[in-house]
């Protein structure tokens, strides 16, 4: 008897049924999936024109058509890290003024754990109409005020935690848990990159760090790690460790990528030709090649007008870190690559916007720092003809309560009952507030939207159908928007 495992031994039956339905129905079922677009991701997925001939190199990040025609072919998603607060910035809640100091019947739960009661904190900024659409915005936002009507404010978001790890892994990857793609990772997995040059899929970070759990906030999950995201810096040095070592020859180094090329070939060759893993080894090294002439070109601003560097507040000593983020991304976009996540926020409650104690001093920090790019990216990429097909977001993992959390000081605890998330371009309605939370701004409860659906409307822009765009893995085709499905939201589409 051979002492080699029988095939299936330690399987489950439904990987045994799929794998050997395969076998006599494959076939069959592969063209009737293949005409409802289901496999159109793998269809597009051409050889590698950069690959030696004779090779079966698949790059995972080559251009694949989406289900649908799209609306936006770009993702730029500024992440304020920690949780804005939602009465303080764009869901305008009077009440809360007059109520100001006083202890009331409320139910919220944060950190702090469930409460029945709490002091109000009344907004510390007023509130004032701005655009055709009249929109009450508060004063930490004037730059986003006067984008008002290219923008579509949801104000009746609700998610699973009111705690920062796992709130922002549901808000990156639609789960509490860990070890799941991420929205940037289901994008380029779904329709890879119209630029081969750049990674897909950039992430750029708070200057003072990334927020808690780091790179599962970014990471591919179970997919190939070709989709995962590459931090990038607006800086002179875009990725570190990227330049060759001195004395090393570009013809020396593509000498060294070639002979790895063959060896990695030599290995999928012997058995291992659905090794996604060593695909995804192989097109890193070429990517990183070209990286080396192409990112630091990115990155330079040289080109850029004193006019535009002053839209994003560039030079400015309050905006210069994150007008320089989305002045790069505004660049990003224009070079083809596909998802873009900033983030607004680093490590340390100081650094980002959980303000537990002084919501004065927090917000006006933040907010500070990031209105005026955020509005310039918006007004650079509506004058250049690319906000019709870039999706821009703006929010954080929840939002705040409308009580103080401690006995002193104007803090807000977490809150993921109703909170506001804000999207424009790509096809998104703009000059309109979809959905309600209650009149103190606590709880979503009109119109409420998880953050599944925030990412159902995410990839529906982009021309993918949430409950179609599906990975195979743990036996289960999963997806983003879970194996149950979600819908977009249709109000802003």
């Amino acid at each position: 008897m051979s002492d080699q495992p029988r095939q299936f031994c330690g399987r489950t039956r439904r990987e045994f049924l799929w794998q050997a339905g395969n076998g006599f129905g494959g076939l069959a079922l592969t063209g009737l999936l293949s005409a409802d677009g289901f496999f159109g991701r793998a269809r597009a997925n051409a050889p590698d024109p950069a690959a030696k001939p004779g090779t079966a190199f698949v790059n995972p990040m080559a251009p694949k058509p989406p289900h649908f025609p799209a609306k936006a072919k770009a993702v730029v998603c500024v992440f304020c890290y920690g949780g804005p607060s939602q009465v303080d910035t764009f869901d305008h809640k009077p009440e809360l003024y007059r109520l100001d100091g006083k202890t009331i019947p409320v139910k919220t739960f944060g950190r702090g754990g469930h409460k029945a009661e709490g002091r109000v904190v009344g907004p510390k900024w007023a509130f004032k109409p701005y655009g055709q659409c009249g929109k009450m915005v508060s004063d930490l936002f004037p730059h986003v005020g006067s984008c008002a009507d290219d923008i579509a404010f949801v104000h009746s978001m609700y998610a699973d935690s009111p705690l920062h790890g796992s709130a922002l892994l549901m808000m990156n990857s639609g789960r509490i848990l860990s070890g799941h793609p991420s929205l940037g990772s289901w994008v380029t997995y779904g329709l890879g990159s119209e630029n081969q040059n750049l990674p897909g899929y950039v992430v750029m970070l708070d200057k003072t760090g990334g927020p808690i759990s780091g790179p599962k906030n970014w990471s591919s999950g179970y997919m190939p790690a070709a989709y995962q995201g590459v931090i990038l810096r607006a800086d002179k040095t875009p990725i570190h460790d990227l330049a060759p070592p001195a004395g090393f020859t570009k013809a020396q180094q593509r000498d060294l990528l070639d002979r790895l090329r063959e060896k990695n070939e030599d290995h999928r060759a012997a058995g291992r030709a659905d090794n996604s893993e060593l695909a995804a080894r192989i097109a890193s090294y070429e990517l990183a090649f070209k990286m080396q002439q192409h990112a630091p070109e990115a990155v330079d601003f040289a080109q850029e007008t004193e006019e535009t560097k002053t839209l994003y507040g560039v030079g400015e000593p309050k905006t210069d870190d994150f007008g320089r983020k989305c002045l790069l991304a505004r660049r990003l976009v224009e070079r083809g690559v596909r998802f873009i996540q900033i983030y607004s926020g680093g490590a340390h409650n100081d650094d980002n916007w959980d303000a537990h104690s002084d919501m004065v001093k927090n917000h006006g920090k933040h907010a500070g720092a990031t209105d005026k790019p955020v509005a310039g990216l918006l007004k650079d990429l509506k004058r250049r003809g690319l906000l019709d097909s870039t999706v821009v977001i703006w929010g954080g993992e929840f939002g705040r309560q409308p009580t103080a959390e401690y006995a002193q000081g104007t803090g807000r605890d977490h809150n993921s009952y109703g909170f506001t998330m804000w999207l424009a371009g790509g096809g998104v309605k703009g000059g309109v507030s979809v959905g309600a939370t209650d009149e103190l701004g606590n709880h979503a409860v009109e119109d409420r939207f998880h953050v599944k659906n925030l990412h159902a409307t995410v990839l529906h822009q982009m021309g993918l159908d949430p409950n179609k765009l599906s990975y195979f893995y743990g036996g289960l085709d999963q997806k983003l928007v879970g194996v149950e499905g979600a819908e977009p939201i249709r109000q802003v589409i």
